[in-house]
């Protein structure tokens, strides 16, 4: 007799074993082999003592990736939209004002999720594949005098990296908070926390950290503590006599409150949710290898990579995308050229090569392949890997240029920088 619902025989499937496949796009990347290997660490409580020394240790590492000294750095367990979301939920009440610089498709998504806290919007706007003026913003800033400006540094969807110094120093004049989502940039373009006068900066590690998406590097200074503090509101099972709440709104999400999840990392390790042991651990690992490499080292690897994708893709004849002065090190976007099957062109490189480059969003849909060249893939041989696979992928496509001309061109800048 077989339960109600259920076949007879249950499907199974088989077990994973796909190819392995060079990830060139905008991310998830492939993941450091180190990454990999911390993360089969066998899992432990979340209140033993060994697992608490790692998350102190964590906190310590991102300190140094973040450029800060902040005490209150630490992980969101989800991926880099959860820690995101985090910020700008445990931020904004309903009514304040927000100044959002959209340029792309993660403004917009700031602006989104900033929408569902039912906060007041000023969108600061550029087209996509430029960046924001900073007396644009200032204008906006003195206007509105927002709790809270948010701004996205690397835009994968344009490849534009978004000068941010100059608006640290007006939210300071203006006392609002400044809000920024590195996801795309943290540990492959410089990120200074302290130094640019950033309140919030939060990340993941699917770009250049080389790891997993699902755990979201995050950093808060004291002034943006203090006002996340003053809206902290002890959950009511884990309540004791005198524990006390702050006097501020409530923040609207359990999962995503960012005090209630402070508290959990402080010395009260105040209990929010398990920790994500193996996430963690892949975490800890990552900040490790950047580390370890010399964050200058690996910022000038990822702009070396990245000088080299371009010269390959422009000695094919192609074009690369946006305002040559701001575009990301690490993402190229390059302009399918007339005639080419976009689709096709993408599904070529993966099929007869197992390489992965990205399509784009909203109005590049179709428009422009984007090339990643980031952490462990922001080396010499992956991208003349991917090169020469789209070499042979367009000039199979029927679009001419000299046999070998991409490959060759990024050789030289290789060569140059080695010098």
């Amino acid at each position: 007799m077989t339960t109600p619902g259920m076949s007879a025989k249950p499907e199974t499937f088989s077990e994973i074993d796909h190819p392995p496949r060079l990830l060139m796009g905008p991310g998830p990347i492939n993941v450091h082999p180190r990454v990999l290997r911390a993360m089969s660490a066998s899992v432990l409580g979340q209140f033993d003592p060994e697992f608490t020394t790692y998350m102190n240790q964590t906190m310590a590492l991102y300190r140094q990736v973040f450029a800060t000294a902040n005490c209150w750095t630490f992980l969101i367990d989800g991926t880099s939209r959860a820690a995101i979301e985090a910020a700008l939920v445990s931020t904004l009440e309903p009514g304040d004002d927000v100044v959002i610089l959209n340029a792309g498709r993660f403004g917009l998504l700031l602006a989104e999720i900033a929408a569902r806290c039912s906060a007041r919007i000023t969108l600061v706007e550029a087209p996509w594949g430029e960046v924001i003026d900073p007396g644009a913003v200032e204008e906006a800033v003195r206007r509105v005098r927002p709790r809270l400006v948010a701004a996205v540094h690397g835009d994968t969807s344009t490849t534009m990296a978004q000068p941010l110094e100059e608006i640290g120093a007006i939210c300071r004049a203006h006392d609002a908070l400044f809000y920024v989502d590195a996801t795309a940039t943290l540990a492959g373009m410089p990120v200074l926390t302290d130094a640019w006068g950033l309140d919030i900066v939060t990340a993941g590690l699917q770009k250049c950290l080389g790891g997993p998406s699902g755990s979201a590097p995050i950093t808060i200074s004291d002034r943006a503590a203090d006002h996340i503090f003053a809206r902290r509101h002890v959950e009511r099972g884990l309540t004791v006599p005198g524990g006390g709440g702050g006097a501020g709104l409530r923040i609207g999400s359990n999962y995503f409150d960012l005090a209630m999840i402070m508290d959990y990392w402080s010395d009260k390790r105040l209990n929010h949710h398990t920790e994500a042991a193996s996430m963690l651990y892949a975490s800890r690992e990552c900040a490790r290898v950047a580390l370890e490499e010399g964050l200058e080292a690996r910022f000038a690897r990822h702009t070396l990579a990245g000088r080299a994708v371009r010269a390959g893709v422009e000695a094919m004849g192609l074009e690369v995308y946006g305002d040559p002065a701001h575009r990301m090190t690490n993402v190229t976007g390059v302009i399918a050229p007339a005639g080419i099957d976009y689709d096709r062109v993408r599904g070529r490189m993966r099929e007869d090569f197992e390489i992965e480059i990205g399509s784009a969003f909203g109005p590049l849909t179709g428009k422009i392949w984007r090339i990643g060249a980031m952490g462990v893939n922001a080396r010499k041989h992956a991208v003349l890997t991917t090169l020469a696979a789209l070499e042979a992928v367009l000039r199979g496509e029927g679009f001419g240029f000299a046999s070998g001309a991409g490959v060759d061109a990024a050789l030289a800048v290789y060569r140059d920088g080695a010098a």
